[in-house]
């Protein structure tokens, strides 16, 4: 059996400079995938709100939230984590490095009080706390379900690498922003380190015969197209 992998939701920038946009137009959300191999199935990035992602899963899928063992996130940006309580009895994963990255910078605002407002003290707080449900994630889900450090969009983000019998796939999360970026050879501008950004892209495009960026549909690799 290989492993299958599906686009629940297709993401979208909240504006995308490419298309000289410079300040938010649309709401943000990231693109949600499905992979489904030896028994996992494992959600990546539930970023819609939570009803629409629901009916989006069996739309696309024929699933219901029971079916998802386990929420994979490339980062912990919020807009990639929306959606999260929905999968509750699921398990929850993401890079070790990005767990205590996270963990050491809303734990940096707590302690510099000054920084922040009441509501954003509850806020800093409630991800601390959401951080605890978190597992750091193997190297291998499955024998063909790795994960793939891509560090850059931010510090700890990571993607999955699939590796079925004819081709290999990247769930790229934000190291592979849209389309257009990927041709273009650009990274977010947003990026916690622009330099190790490209570096991950780099990575992708090297590996990389199908890739599902951040915030955009699936694409062949543009040193794969004929």
């Amino acid at each position: 059996m290989t492993v299958d992998y599906c686009v629940v939701s297709i993401g979208t920038l909240s504006h995308n400079t490419l298309w000289g946009e410079r300040t938010a137009v649309r709401t943000a959300h990231a693109t949600t995938t499905l992979v489904r191999d030896h028994g996992r199935t494992i959600l990546v990035d539930p970023s819609l709100p939570a009803a629409a992602l629901v009916a989006r899963l069996g739309e696309r899928t024929g699933l219901n939230v029971s079916a998802v063992t386990d929420v994979f996130c490339t980062t912990l940006r919020p807009v990639h984590r929306r959606s999260l309580a929905a999968f509750s009895s699921a398990k929850w994963w993401c890079s070790q490095t990005e767990l205590e990255a996270y963990r050491d910078h809303l734990e940096g605002l707590l302690d510099s009080a000054q920084r922040l407002d009441e509501e954003q003290a509850k806020l800093a707080e409630e991800d601390l706390a959401l951080l605890k449900r978190f597992n750091a994630a193997p190297e291998k889900f499955t024998e063909q379900v790795n994960l793939f450090p891509l560090p850059g969009p931010s510090v700890g983000s990571a993607g999955l690498l699939l590796t079925p019998p004819t081709a290999s796939i990247v769930v790229a999360g934000d190291a592979a922003l849209t389309t257009e970026h990927v041709h273009r050879g650009m990274v977010w501008e947003g990026a916690s380190d622009v330099d190790a950004a490209v570096q991950s892209l780099r990575d992708v495009l090297e590996i990389a015969d199908v890739m599902v960026p951040g915030h955009d549909n699936l694409m062949l690799s543009p040193g794969r197209l004929i």
